[in-house]
């Protein structure tokens, strides 16, 4: 297949190209800079894309998005959040359904903050949106595919949990403060966190890619949840290090701001069904050896 993708750079979408690759696909990546003609380029903000006409896209994966996790959520970084993501995937679907020749698959990237607070209600695709701000960020991402499916290409709306990777994301920026010693349950423990590895997401985009039937939402993340004093306690052991400084839900907020409520304090425990019932298995649904193989 010739796959383009956009947020190629990315914690996903650099691991994505090496699997892709090794699966004998020709990849192509979106780009913000205008090199030559013959380059797939884009402006999204300005309305502007560029395919190679003379290159058949088969599959298009987007994965563009500004950072979530950076900085405090004034104002400007939300807007920016949910810029990055609608105004991006809207010129995008709006671009490939009018191609005289679409592609056959567009996998668009989306979050399990479409469901918001879950507590431990366990939620699948077929769940209820949330009403909080990544909720809506989620719900308008999604919507922003809709040109695409209008046209008849199969559209996957991939709603990503925590990706654990040793080079980047959550796991990350957990790591200094752990290391040290230093690091502990978050509130009260309690709030749920839906993640998978980077190693079941490339395979999971693989799948897709293989499985004519997937269509429509799809939550990524492995079977069972973990909560945060899980969690916490796992990586501590996998570190080796004790896990006795715990993070109040007012030291959180004073910290982080909205963002604490968000991506630390919210619980949003999710289920993979569509993928669990079209057999796909999952390799890594250990938590502790998972975090350990990361850390090697």
């Amino acid at each position: 297949m010739n796959i383009l993708i956009t947020g190629a750079s990315g914690l996903i979408g650099t691991a994505l190209q090496r699997t892709l690759a090794k699966e004998g696909h020709t990849v192509y990546s979106l780009q913000r800079d205008k090199k030559t003609l013959n380059d797939f380029y884009w402006q999204p903000t300005q309305g502007m894309i560029h395919f190679n006409p003379s290159i058949a896209i088969d599959a298009v994966i987007n994965l563009a998005g500004a950072n979530i996790s950076n900085g405090r959520w004034t104002q400007k970084k939300k807007q920016l959040i949910l810029d990055s993501r609608v105004k991006s995937t809207q010129c995008l679907s709006e671009y490939i359904s009018k191609l005289q020749t679409p592609p056959k698959i567009y996998i668009s990237g989306s979050a399990i903050g479409f469901y918001g607070e879950t507590g431990s209600r366990t939620v699948t695709e077929s769940s209820q949106t949330g009403a909080d701000f990544l909720s809506d960020v989620a719900r308008q991402w999604e919507a922003a595919t809709q040109p695409a499916v209008d046209a008849g290409i199969r559209t996957i709306n991939l709603r990503t949990g925590i990706v654990l990777s040793a080079n980047g994301g959550a796991l990350q920026k957990m790591l200094f403060p752990f290391k040290l010693g230093l690091g502990g349950v978050v509130g009260s423990g309690n709030q749920y966190m839906s993640w998978v590895s980077i190693n079941d997401v490339t395979r999971v985009i693989s799948f897709i890619l293989k499985t004519e039937r997937i269509k429509g939402p799809l939550n990524m993340v492995t079977p069972e949840a973990a909560t945060n004093f899980e969690f916490t306690k796992l990586l501590g052991r996998a570190l080796n290090r004790p896990t006795i400084f715990p993070m109040p839900v007012f030291i959180a907020r004073l910290l982080f701001g909205e963002m604490a409520d968000a991506l630390l304090l919210t619980s949003i425990r999710v289920k993979p069904e569509k993928l669990m019932k079209l057999g796909f298995s999952f390799v890594d649904t250990d938590l502790y050896k998972t975090l350990k193989s990361l850390l090697k």
